[in-house]
C-alpha cells in the first residue's frame, strides 16, 4: 500500500486548524515525567527507493521463501487459492476498515456477516464477532467473557495450549486479578486435569488439537467445567473442523482460533485474524462488533452493525474490550477461501493433512535414534524425538533447506530433544521423503 507522508506545510495547516502552536502542544496532556527526554536510538530515515530495497531484501531473507516448510506451533503454510487475492484484493475490500456508515458500507457489512456465519458453522456455535487480531487475542477475550459471566477470578488452562497464547493471556490478565492455574501435560501428551476446576474457576481452557498435535477430550473437559459452574473455552484449529466434531457440539461455551490458515499466506508476524464464537446467551458479552442482517424501510435486505461493544462506540468504561479490532481484510480473505472450499473442500483439506501427517510420522520414526514422543491420535503435526537437541536440529535442517520446529525444550524442559513437525496439504510425499533423507544425513554426520 502506497504512503505519502505529510509535508511541513501540511503539518502547519493542521496545527493552525486546531489552534496548536506546535507538535509538542499535542502532548500537553501527557505529564512531563512520562515523556522521553532523548530521541529514540533508531536508524536514520531512508529514502523511498532505499526503503523499498530494504523491504525486498527482508522478504527475500524470509525462511519460508526458500525452505520447505514443516514448521508448526500455530502458524502453518497452507495453499491460498488465486480466487482469494482476486476478490479480497478488490479496492472496495482492500481500502475498507470499520463500516460506521451502513448506508455506504453494505458490501463490507455483508462480507463480515458472511464471515461470522462461516465461523459459527465451523465451530458449531450461535454467535461470532467480526474478527480479532489473532488467535491469542481471541483467547484473552474468551477468558474475559468467562470472568464477567461467572464473576469468578481463576482460570484452569491446559499446559498443552499454545505457549504463546498462554503468555499473551498472562500479560493481559496480570493486572486484572485473574489467577491462571496450569493443568500439566500427561504422559500421553494430552492434559492431565487432576481434580478439575475449583469452585472459584471462571473457565477451563482446552486446545483441540493441542499444541503438540494431539486430540483432547473436549467433551470431558466441558462436563467437568459445567459441573463446577465454569465455562469451557476451546482453542480450535479451524482447518481440522472438516474431519473433527466442532467444539460447540462437544460442549464448549466459547470457541476461538487462528484463522490465518484460510486466505492468508504464512507471514513473519502477521497480520493474522482471530476467530471468536460463543452461544447466544453470551451475545452481550461478545467483544468488538457483530454485523447483523435486517430489512430497510422499503423491506429490502440490509446489513448493519448490530452490536458495537468497543470503547469508542460510546460504551467507554463499560466496554467489553479495549484491545480488540476488526481485521476486515484478513476476515474477508478467510471468508472467500472458506466459501471457495465449501464443506466438502474443507473436509478434503483436513483429510489430506491427516493422511500426509501419518505418512511423515511413520517415515521419520524409522530414522536411527528417532521416534514419536506420543502415539495418540494427531492432526497436522506431531512431536519428533531425536538424538540431537531440538534447537541444533532446527538450525542444521535450515542449512539443508528445511524449516522445522519449533524446538519444544523452551516450554517443556523434558522435551529438550524434541521438535514439532507440521505437515499440511502443501507438503507432498516427495517433500516428506526429502525431509527424512536430510535428517538422516544430519544424524549420520554428527
Amino acid at each position: 500500500m502506497d504512503f505519502a507522508p505529510h509535508t511541513p506545510q501540511d503539518d502547519r495547516a493542521m496545527l493552525a486548524a486546531i489552534g496548536a502552536a506546535d507538535m509538542d502542544a499535542l502532548f500537553d496532556p501527557v505529564p512531563a515525567n512520562l515523556r522521553l527526554k532523548d530521541l529514540l536510538d533508531v536508524p536514520a530515515a531512508l529514502s523511498e527507493p532505499e526503503l523499498m530495497d530494504h523491504i525486498r531484501s527482508l522478504a527475500e531473507g524470509s525462511p519460508a521463501a526458500d525452505l520447505l516448510c514443516f514448521a508448526g506451533g500455530g502458524a502453518y503454510e497452507h495453499y491460498v487459492p488465486a480466487v482469494v487475492r482476486a476478490l479480497a484484493g478488490r479496492g472496495e475490500f482492500a481500502t475498507s476498515y470499520t463500516p460506521y456508515q451502513p448506508e455506504l458500507s453494505q458490501g463490507i457489512l455483508q462480507a463480515l456477516y458472511e464471515f461470522q456465519t462461516l465461523v459459527c458453522e465451523l465451530y458449531g456455535m450461535e454467535v461470532a464477532n467480526a474478527s480479532l487480531y489473532d488467535g491469542a487475542a481471541a483467547l484473552v477475550e474468551a477468558v474475559n467473557l468467562a470472568v464477567r459471566v461467572t464473576g469468578r477470578d481463576r482460570v484452569l488452562i491446559s499446559e498443552a495450549v499454545n505457549p504463546h497464547y498462554r503468555q499473551v493471556l498472562q500479560t493481559y490478565t496480570s493486572g486484572l486479578g485473574v489467577r491462571l492455574d496450569l493443568a500439566p501435560v500427561g504422559d500421553d501428551g494430552t492434559t492431565a486435569w487432576g481434580d478439575g476446576p475449583a469452585a472459584s474457576t471462571a473457565c477451563v481452557v482446552v486446545q483441540h488439537p493441542n499444541f503438540l498435535g494431539l486430540l483432547e477430550d473436549v467433551t470431558a473437559a466441558a462436563a467437568d467445567a459445567h459441573a463446577s459452574g465454569s465455562l469451557c473455552v476451546a482453542v480450535a484449529d479451524p482447518t481440522a473442523m472438516g474431519i473433527l466434531a466442532a467444539p460447540g457440539h462437544l460442549g464448549a461455551d466459547v470457541v476461538v482460533g487462528e484463522g490465518a490458515a484460510f486466505g492468508n499466506p504464512l507471514m513473519y508476524g502477521g497480520p493474522y485474524v482471530g476467530f471468536f464464537a460463543t452461544r447466544l446467551e453470551h451475545v452481550r458479552q461478545v467483544p468488538g462488533r457483530i454485523a447483523g442482517a435486517t430489512l430497510d424501510a422499503d423491506g429490502r435486505r440490509a446489513y448493519v452493525l448490530t452490536l458495537q461493544a468497543r470503547e469508542q462506540h460510546i460504551r467507554r468504561a463499560r466496554a467489553t474490550s479495549n484491545v480488540c479490532t476488526n481485521q476486515t481484510l484478513m476476515a474477508v480473505a478467510a471468508s472467500v477461501h472458506l466459501a471457495w472450499l465449501g464443506p466438502e473442500g474443507i473436509r478434503r483439506m483436513g483429510a489430506i493433512c491427516l493422511r500426509r501427517t501419518e505418512f511423515a510420522a511413520r517415515r521419520l520414526r524409522e530414522l536411527p535414534g528417532c521416534d514419536l514422543l506420543f502415539d495418540g491420535p494427531k492432526f497436522k503435526e506431531f512431536v519428533l524425538r531425536t538424538p540431537l537437541p531440538g534447537p541444533a536440529l532446527v538450525s542444521a535442517l535450515a542449512e539443508r533447506g528445511f524449516l522445522l520446529g519449533p524446538a519444544l525444550g523452551t516450554w517443556y524442559p523434558a522435551m529438550s530433544n524434541c521438535v514439532l513437525v507440521a505437515v499440511t496439504e502443501r507438503r507432498s510425499e516427495h517433500d516428506i521423503l526429502a525431509l527424512a533423507e536430510a535428517i538422516e544425513k544430519e544424524l549420520a554426520e554428527r
